[in-house]
């Protein structure tokens, strides 16, 4: 016979439902607590929710991501003033037939191939002195540096002098390239660190484009002189000095070398402003960064070279490929030779066109920097790569934006808080060797006394970068709205990179049973 009981007495009363669900809060809490992960309370913001609500850590990315314009016009410059009629007398060693003096080709490459040594020597021997002496330090010795490649510059009146002022240029460039996007991955919240990421590639796209802007003007009204725009290169570095005694050092290195007081003064001002409990911060960042040397200890990976075994390797060949596969699809070309390039390739004003092309790139910069924490750095870095590859079959440069800022911000964001720098700075410098490589030779190419290759160019880089496009989308995982803590977890549990974005995290199931008490 059935059973005709009202079953609502059997059900959980509603205390006994509401202590349930607090069971399970607390289970989940204790299972990310002991995965170095816990919430921060901002979990729900979006992204221009997150950018108002901590405007001081906005503004502190914003600040040292001007930066990156010295980055882009330095390089733009070296590139580009190859093609300045009066650097080329005064560095010309190649004589025609009509007496008109020409840059040798080994010249052009011994510039180009210091800058990418010297950026290499940066990137693998700063990490240590900032692993010990902090992301501070890191940014007054580079500026030291650069200061100095900017003075030899100026004296410089033979080529040798030149190449060497390239090389401390290099030094200096590479030092900054991996310490500002893993300075704004350690204080920006995660919900907006893609933006102010992208900020890095937005104002190096601006540098970029400012340079073959001064060698237009000069090329105009006074088209021999050459150290004007060398001059320009001084207001920069005084304006990055300005920017650099105004910020905090890094929370996550302090707490790193158990500093937990200045952490905590960092993160104050960091979160000035924001209703945000300054020791719940900083034990999260505390409770990551021990997790992550527990895991260290227990795979017996403990040591900074740990960035080139198991799992913490996979995220330093994941944080290079974006830049290694840009370095294959032309990079060399169009963002370090491009009025040289337009101007063997025939074109009146070598000037002009490259100031459109820059122009261009920054309008594309605005529109990464809105998608990605939107669409994602995934969705970014796969189809603009894939996109760039298939244009430059075409002919054309589009898609290098999207590669470019992404690929430097997951320089940044990738590694773990633990090896953050090493791995940056490693990663980085393998897209530089492969660009020593590649300066040896693309000079020759396009240089019309040697190979003279002309556009035909664009169909060697569209041949040697078909096998790293394809590669990208096997590679590059989505860590929109990750925290460093969640990527940890990610990276561990050995999430296919495609998966990414569909995993659930330890973090993501607490925020959901917390919102099934409320």
């Amino acid at each position: 016979m059935e059973d005709k009981t009202n079953t609502s007495l059997n059900e959980p009363k509603g205390h006994e439902m509401a202590d349930h669900k607090e069971i399970i809060v607390e289970d989940v809490a204790g299972d990310a607590a002991a995965n170095g992960q816990g919430l921060t309370g901002f979990e729900n913001l979006t992204v221009w929710q997150t950018i108002i609500t901590f405007k001081v850590a906005s503004l502190l990315c914003f600040l040292i991501s001007i930066s990156a314009a010295a980055d882009g016009y330095q390089i733009a410059l070296a590139g580009n003033i190859i093609a300045n009629k009066g650097f080329v007398n005064e560095f010309g060693s190649h004589h025609l037939a009509d007496g008109s003096v020409v840059l040798a080709s080994n010249a052009l490459s011994s510039f180009n191939a210091m800058g990418s040594l010297g950026q290499i020597i940066g990137m693998t021997t700063l990490p240590f002195m900032s692993n010990r002496l902090g992301r501070k330090f890191s940014m007054f010795y580079y500026w030291s540096i650069l200061a100095m490649s900017i003075m030899t510059e100026c004296l410089a009146r033979t080529w040798g002098v030149w190449a060497f002022a390239k090389l401390l240029g290099g030094i200096g460039v590479g030092c900054m390239q991996i310490t500002i996007p893993g300075y704004i991955s350690e204080i920006s919240p995660p919900k907006s660190r893609g933006t102010m990421l992208m900020l890095y590639g937005l104002w190096w796209i601006t540098g970029q484009f400012f340079a073959p802007v001064a060698l237009q003007v000069m090329s105009k009204n006074r088209p021999f002189d050459w150290l004007t725009p060398i001059y320009t290169q001084w207001a920069q570095i005084g304006l990055m000095f300005i920017i650099y005694l105004y910020l905090p050092e890094s929370p996550v290195w302090l707490a790193s070398r158990n500093k937990a007081e200045q952490a905590k003064k960092a993160l104050q001002r960091i979160y000035k402003g924001a209703s945000v409990n300054i020791d719940q911060q900083y034990e999260l960042i505390a409770l990551n960064l021990e997790h992550e040397r527990a895991f260290a200890a227990q795979n017996k990976n403990e040591r900074w070279y740990a960035i080139f075994k198991g799992v913490d390797g996979f995220r330093t060949l994941v944080a290079c490929w974006t830049l290694v596969a840009q370095m294959f699809i032309g990079l060399g070309v169009f963002l370090g030779y491009g009025t040289y390039f337009f101007q063997q390739a025939g074109f009146a004003d070598p000037f002009k066109i490259t100031c459109i092309t820059s122009g261009i790139n920054i309008g594309c910069s605005v529109v990464v920097m809105y998608l990605a924490d939107v669409t994602g750095r995934r969705w970014l870095a796969c189809y603009g790569t894939t996109l760039c590859w298939l244009t430059y079959a075409g002919r054309t440069d589009i898609g290098l934006v999207a590669n470019g800022a992404t690929g430097w911000g997951f320089i940044g964001e990738i590694p773990s808080q633990r090896l953050r720098h090493f791995t940056s700075g490693f990663a980085a410098a393998i897209s530089c060797v492969i660009g020593v490589i590649l300066n040896l030779v693309v000079p020759k190419m396009i240089n019309t006394q040697d190979w003279n290759w002309g556009l035909k160019t664009c169909w060697f880089y569209a041949g040697i970068g078909a096998p790293f496009t394809v590669a990208i989308w096997f590679l590059i995982p989505e860590t929109t709205g990750r925290s460093a803590a969640e990527l940890d977890e990610l990276f561990e549990r050995k999430i296919r990179p495609w998966r990414f974005k569909k995993t659930t995290t330890l973090t993501q199931r607490l925020v959901e049973a917390e919102k099934a008490t409320v």
